[in-house]
């Protein structure tokens, strides 16, 4: 059996945004003719905004990420040059 107790709106409000993990309410500045056009064409600008922020932060992730792991890289890179991969003589192909 299961019991349901009924919450005023406000707390059934709150439950539900905080349902949605990763969604937080912002301000952004934008330029007034780009955003009267958007919204125009049906645009969901929150959902373009967070699919291209999303894009930019995983890019600078990866860019970060090749940064700070350089030096790794390139001495792996020069081991390889000098070596030979790992188990190579052992390659059936």
């Amino acid at each position: 059996m299961r019991i349901k107790i009924a919450m005023p709106a406000t707390q059934t409000a709150r439950r539900m945004r905080a349902a949605m993990p990763g969604k937080r309410a912002t301000n952004l500045s934008l330029s007034s003719d780009v955003l009267d056009a958007a919204k125009h064409l049906g645009i969901n600008i929150s959902q373009v905004c967070d699919n291209y922020l999303r894009e930019v932060v995983r890019r600078e992730q990866e860019r970060k990420w090749r940064e700070d792991h350089a030096d790794f890289i390139a001495a792996y890179n020069a081991t390889i040059e000098a070596e030979g991969l790992p188990l190579d003589e052992w390659k059936s192909f």
